[in-house]
């Protein structure tokens, strides 16, 4: 077996990225974090600031997933109810009826989670981890696949409440999305000088769970397993890697979860470039994505400036990558 990449046609979503990429201009490592996302049975915190067509980015791809969609847009003044449901009492009848909420969607847009309260927040909990709803005494199933897509605003710091560590550990990856190049922006502009044309559905909700029973079919080298606790490891304590200066800087390191979404999210993303086999580099291309958002920093980190990607490429740097042989199979 060669380890060459295919050519693009064998992307299993190729045509549901161009479907969106007739709406957004550039964003293309978001587009094929959606996708990993979307394939690995995961969720996607997307970060930036306004006006980089986060939201747009979620409800092309939306639109281009023949799957129910819902939009809710996070406020202060939003309460649990108004996203999972409750029981509504019917006069007419005299007894409660249990109204589903917005979550019952193939595609949740969580736009600007942080300003919601906390016990919003962790009204998403259950239904990202469990993909159920307990409502009174009656629990409820979402449809499948499911997936929460949540954007938030990182320079606006009134009205906003932070995620809570349990929550974000939720999240298979988080993508920080940045200004355009200057030759992107002109195309942006000139786009938004006619009406776009809507993205047409391009697969199905049982395309999308078949393409995740391919994608658990590719192969992972036992190294690469080994790799990624390794990474994970070294975050939660760097001195074992040589990278003791570090220490002061990481107050909690990346949990479980991390090593689980890397394994997993390099499966999906092989699977996405034509391969039934998984190499160290689709670990590592994800790895930023991955444990950006699971790292707990100290205030000596705040105070001299280093911020989680700068650790997560020194881990990067220090831990070796395995060498894997890959047989004819």
């Amino acid at each position: 077996m060669t380890s060459t990449h295919p050519p693009e046609s064998a992307h299993p979503l190729e045509h549901v990225l161009f479907e969106v990429k007739r709406t957004i201009v550039g964003q293309d490592t978001l587009l094929e974090r959606m996708a990993v996302a979307l394939v690995a049975d995961g969720h996607l915190l997307v970060e930036g600031v306004p006006g980089l067509a986060k939201t747009l980015a979620v409800r092309s791809l939306a639109a281009a997933i023949d799957g129910s969609f819902q939009r809710v847009q996070f406020t202060p003044d939003l309460v649990p109810a108004d996203l999972v449901g409750t029981r509504v009492y019917h006069q007419h009848s005299g007894e409660f009826r249990t109204e589903l909420g917005p979550v019952f969607a193939n595609l949740l847009l969580a736009d600007e989670i942080n300003r919601a309260p906390a016990k919003v927040q962790s009204a998403l909990l259950e239904v990202m981890q469990e993909h159920q709803v307990t409502i009174g005494r009656e629990t409820f199933r979402v449809p499948e696949p499911f997936l929460v897509m949540a954007t938030e605003n990182p320079i606006e710091s009134e009205g906003t409440y932070p995620l809570p560590e349990a929550q974000v550990d939720r999240f298979m990856m988080k993508v920080v999305v940045d200004y355009p190049t200057q030759a992107e922006e002109h195309a942006i502009v000139g786009r938004a000088l006619r009406p776009p044309e809507p993205p047409q559905p391009m697969v199905t909700a049982a395309d999308l769970i078949a393409m995740r029973a391919r994608a658990q079919e590719v192969y992972v080298d036992p190294a690469i397993i080994e790799y990624a606790v390794r990474l994970v490891s070294v975050t939660r304590s760097p001195a074992t890697a040589g990278l003791g200066e570090l220490e002061r800087y990481v107050t909690y390191g990346a949990s479980p979860r991390a090593s689980i979404a890397l394994v997993t999210g390099a499966r999906a993303l092989a699977f996405l470039r034509g391969r039934d086999y998984a190499l160290p580099h689709d670990l590592a291309e994800l790895a930023l994505d991955v444990l950006r958002h699971r790292l707990v920093l100290s205030y000596e980190a705040l105070a001299d400036d280093v911020d989680p990607d700068t650790i997560i490429s020194r881990v990067l740097g220090a831990v070796r990558a395995p060498d894997v042989v890959l047989q004819n199979r």
